[in-house]
């Protein structure tokens, strides 16, 4: 496909170094048996992806060029023309899978909300990001660039940077470096606390995060009688995980 037609397509950047390509595929788990790829565009990964002994592969895709050319370069792969943040994934799975993708930088944030969602479902990602939200994922307490999807995705899964993508790799080159994370879900299965609460009050949180919590969150109209001083005195960035839990279960205790 030529550089035009290629800058068509819903204005990503294209990923044109094979050997990243291959790394990024790597990266899966070699158990991972159910697979699916979001926003494949030419297929850089997928025809990596094809080659995975027995895995239940499907690709997801919004564009219709890019549709018609997975159909004609690809034409064995099971591709789902639709937005993956409406899919119905019974459709495609009866068991728990994993998602790949180079993922276009305007909804990376929007995918991983879906996959904290589906989080029973979804047993590993491995994503390309633009490198500010890479950091953000996989960033701990204490640090700036911690906030609501280092809390709800760290509460279940195992986040690893893995490494750092130029610009120069793709096509045309973004304005911005890239990174590749990979989640895989950890033993926690269910949250000692309310789950809707519990990202309820994280991201009250975070939306003030230059408020300490108690300003942030009676702004958020939280009991917080019972809450110790502790941890009301702290900002969202300041709390572990197991803190926001437990600052969850002391609201709890309120209502």
């Amino acid at each position: 496909m030529n550089e035009v037609r290629a800058k068509k397509f819903l204005g990503q950047h294209f990923l044109t170094d094979e050997n990243i390509a291959r790394r990024i595929v790597d990266s899966l788990s070699p158990s991972v048996k159910h697979l699916l790829e979001i926003g494949p565009g030419m297929g850089v990964l997928t025809k990596y992806l094809i080659e995975r002994p027995a895995t239940d592969f499907h690709v997801v895709e919004l564009d219709r060029e890019s549709v018609a050319y997975l159909h004609e370069y690809y034409p064995l792969l099971h591709v789902v023309e639709g937005d993956f943040l409406r899919m119905d994934f019974d459709q495609l799975f009866s068991d728990s899978f994993a998602i790949i993708g180079n993922f276009p930088y305007n909804i990376s944030s929007q995918i991983l909300f879906r996959v904290y969602e589906c989080r029973a479902r979804v047993e590993e990602v491995v994503g390309m990001f633009q490198k500010e939200v890479a950091e953000r994922v996989a960033a701990g307490p204490g640090s700036k660039t911690y906030g609501i999807l280092s809390v709800l995705l760290g509460a279940f899964y195992d986040v690893e940077y893995l490494f750092t993508v130029p610009e120069s790799v793709f096509n045309p080159p973004p304005k911005v470096k890239s990174a590749v994370i990979r989640l895989r879900r950890n033993a926690t299965t269910v949250l000692p606390c309310d789950e809707q609460l519990f990202t309820h009050v994280v991201k009250a949180g975070f939306n003030q995060r230059r408020k300490t919590l108690r300003n942030a969150l009676r702004s958020a109209a939280f009991p917080i009688d019972k809450v110790p001083d502790l941890l009301l005195s702290k900002r969202a960035e300041q709390l572990s995980i197991p803190q926001f839990i437990d600052l969850t279960q002391y609201i709890q205790s309120c209502q």
